[in-house]
């Protein structure tokens, strides 16, 4: 397994450990996260150019065989293919003050070892150029791909990207 595997892995099975001690109002790791009122940045602002969370976070997904699969509808199948572009928060699958493999996520990161949400909260980024990591929110546009089967459980992949100021 290669060391961005490790680390996500780790931050999923963090995740379900504390899901097993903490109380969270919906299952951990699940969902489309949520930007509680008490963090520390600012939710982020709608904007008509990139693709809205809520289209993402739409999937429905299925288990089969121990693994949750996802089941998209026609607005996520769409996106598959095209130039999109994704605002989130990036979450830094490697140490470094620049990144070129992150996963940007619908709400910020408030604890290392947690996850916001489920697969549907995050795209997988791999940069042509590498990003200096920032708990600001960015915009990335590249390639976009849904993710029928990942080995790691994504739901999307943006490849060949770039930061967007």
């Amino acid at each position: 397994m290669t060391k961005p595997s490790l680390l996500l892995a780790g931050l999923f099975l963090a995740g379900a450990a504390f899901a097993q001690v903490g109380t969270p109002p919906a299952p951990f790791g699940s969902g489309p996260g949520v930007h509680g009122a008490n963090s520390p940045i600012a939710p982020l602002p709608q904007r008509s150019d990139v693709v809205p969370w809520s289209v993402l976070t739409a999937v429905k997904s299925r288990t089969e065989k121990n693994r949750v699969l996802p089941q998209f509808q026609p607005q996520q199948l769409a996106l598959d293919g095209t130039t999109q572009r994704i605002q989130g928060f990036m979450m830094p699958l490697e140490p470094g003050e620049k990144q070129r493999h992150f996963l940007v996520s619908s709400v910020p990161l408030t604890c290392s070892f947690c996850v916001p949400g489920g697969a549907e909260s995050m795209v997988e980024v791999r940069t042509r150029t590498p990003v200096a990591y920032t708990q600001e929110p960015v915009t990335v546009e590249g390639r976009f791909a849904t993710l029928r089967d990942d080995p790691m459980g994504l739901f999307y992949r943006l490849t060949d990207a770039a930061l967007v100021k």
